[in-house]
């Protein structure tokens, strides 16, 4: 597969060897294009494991370089009928990205990022994070041996994800300021000769590892859903759906493509407001904030291409209120047993929210991207749940807790309803 390294905004081409972020000539974002396709066979995926790498022919590694891998990718896709039947739908289906290896999606877009940087001999590796783009480099770096440095926005971070960056062994560097201040420092540092390898969205080869979660839902479906939803932060995963969405089209594996619906928090939606309006610009949020930390980002770096995303595929960019983004996490959970952080619930959120207002269609096939799992941030969610039952450690107190027999009540014998209907003491 010929591939190329091209500016969206003025189309100057680049080489992808090149250690560039933005175009030099213009400033614009780059992105990698299929070119001419040389030895390509799909069916040859089949016999390779469901993963990042099955698709290796659409990558842009070279076919020398061993890649960086923890054999990420390959996540399940669950259907949900009691939660579809919950929310007024026939087929909806949960792609859990919590699956991979650091928790995360952002594994897919590091496996190929991480390699690019070996293959451009880099040392030294760095982001910025809400949390799960942090954990994921430093174990991807760990596994490639460099050196890898993050910066994090002081106090905004879920233990669960830090942690995670800090056993890797990273770097930690905090910051008085938000996400959106961390994003501006790392790439004005990349910019420096003998910086690290930068590898946030921002970055073209996080976007080509992402893409890989539409030609896996894909194969799994064995079709494409009629609409597919995704939380919306920093934008590059919408970006890069889109993308290989548009990949499987040009590439002959798909006619029609689905409706994309990004979900962004109230208070965290520039780009949600833009949409709503009808701009082609986005006016940064100067204070996000959300219970959903992972999607808690005024001024998203891919903002553009997550509008054309939208408008292009006939989806839109809506936006949740915390408390139901808190409720649609409880409700994946306890209804189908997936428990997600609560940026993945926002989409739950958004679905519900939209199949009242007539926007999804009862008949409609609908894919939900759970971003994140849900031991990711457990503080998000510890105020929802009901304390324990404490009893004395008798049989009978354990019995009487789980409503099955006797228990002692001020020194009476106490039967419960159940247990006297099964006995007969009582009439039904």
């Amino acid at each position: 597969m010929k591939q190329t390294l091209e500016c969206i905004e003025c189309g100057a081409v680049h080489p992808l060897n090149e250690r560039a972020y933005v175009c030099p000539k213009c400033g614009g974002l780059l992105e990698i294009r299929l070119g001419e396709v040389l030895d390509f066979d799909p069916k040859a995926w089949s016999q390779r494991p469901l993963g990042v790498w099955r698709y290796r022919e659409l990558l842009p590694i070279g076919e020398k370089v061993e890649v960086v891998s923890l054999g990420e990718g390959g996540t399940g896709l669950n259907e949900c009928r009691r939660l579809a039947k919950d929310l007024g739908l026939k087929h909806l289906h949960v792609k859990n990205e919590g699956e991979n290896p650091t928790g995360s999606f952002k594994d897919r877009g590091m496996t190929v990022g991480v390699s690019q940087a070996v293959e451009l001999h880099a040392d030294s590796v760095m982001c910025a994070s809400t949390g799960n783009t942090s954990a994921s480099l430093a174990a991807y770096a760990a596994r490639a041996g460099l050196k890898c440095f993050v910066m994090i926005p002081a106090g905004k971070i879920a233990a669960g994800k830090l942690a995670q960056a800090v056993v890797h062994g990273a770097k930690i560097i905090e910051i008085d300021g938000d996400f959106d201040d961390a994003m501006r420092l790392v790439v004005d540092v990349a910019r420096e000769d003998r910086s690290p390898y930068l590898l946030n969205s921002i970055n073209p080869f996080r976007v080509e590892g992402q893409k890989t979660i539409a030609y896996e839902i894909n194969d799994q479906l064995r079709r494409l859903p009629d609409i597919i939803v995704i939380p919306v932060g920093n934008a590059g995963n919408i970006t890069a759906l889109w993308k290989g969405l548009l990949e499987l089209r040009a590439l002959g594996l798909a006619d029609t493509l689905p409706r994309l619906i990004g979900v962004q928090a109230e208070r965290a939606s520039p780009i949600a407001r833009a949409f709503r309006l009808g701009s082609d610009h986005v006016e940064p949020v100067a204070k996000p904030e959300t219970v959903a930390t992972a999607i808690r980002i005024g001024s998203p770096v891919n903002w553009k291409r997550a509008l054309a995303a939208a408008r292009e595929s006939g989806g839109l960019i809506e936006t949740v209120a915390d408390h139901q983004i808190l409720e649609a996490q409880k409700m994946l959970a306890s209804r189908e047993g997936i428990f997600v952080e609560p940026a993945s619930a926002s989409t739950i959120a958004g679905v519900g929210k939209l199949v009242d207002e007539g926007v999804i269609k009862a008949d409609e096939a609908v894919v939900c991207i759970a971003t994140g799992n849900g031991l990711k941030d457990q503080e998000a969610v510890s105020f929802l749940a009901k304390p324990p039952v404490r009893v004395k450690a008798s049989r009978e107190s354990v019995m009487g807790a789980l409503g099955l027999g006797i228990c002692s009540v001020s020194g009476r014998r106490v039967y419960s309803r159940n247990f006297l209907m099964r006995s007969g003491m009582l009439g039904s």
